[in-house]
């Protein structure tokens, strides 16, 4: 990357970290070069332009470096899914719960979802009371962050990891 500083003056850091001042062109490149380092251009838009005498190099390095840590740092929230149906007994429901429970604990977001087939879309309360009462069974661990909808054949809410309560 060669690229020349197409400005008269620019104001300088030197190798250390001190402020040189503001100095030509030519003069920033030969306390790179007795350095022997690089003369990078930090700030271009301001007035004048901010250099650095420094090892670039080191510097993309370290950039890099530091990404790589933000990207690790992240989280990402994955969202698991229980799919539910109007009819659904209890045990087979509370099996379900106790899934959605570990997840929940383990910081993931849960999407309930009850699906209705044929003619059982013409009662929606059913699924509506389901949804209302698994929240209340994981109330303790997690907040409902959507609300019960109907969506087309289906019925979602989606339960997001809260506080977890205390012990007893």
């Amino acid at each position: 990357m060669n690229e020349t500083i197409r400005v008269p003056e620019v104001r300088l850091i030197g190798p250390n970290g001190e402020n040189i001042g503001v100095v030509s062109i030519q003069e920033a490149q030969r306390v790179a070069r007795e350095a022997d380092l690089d003369l990078v251009e930090v700030a271009p838009n301001s007035e004048p332009p901010v250099c650095r005498v420094m090892d670039f190099g080191k510097f993309i390095y370290e950039r890099a470096k530091k990404d790589r840590e933000a990207r690790k740092a992240q989280t990402k929230i994955e969202i698991k899914e229980i799919r539910l149906r109007p009819k659904t007994n209890d045990h087979h429901r509370d099996l379900k719960v106790r899934d959605a429970r570990r997840w929940l604990e383990s910081g993931m977001k849960v999407k309930v979802r009850i699906r209705f087939r044929g003619r059982e879309i013409s009662y929606p309360e059913i699924a509506l009371t389901d949804l209302k009462e698994i929240a209340e069974e994981l109330s303790d661990v997690a907040v409902v962050e959507q609300t019960p909808a109907l969506e087309g054949r289906t019925m979602l809410m989606v339960l997001a990891p809260g506080k977890p309560a205390k012990k007893k």
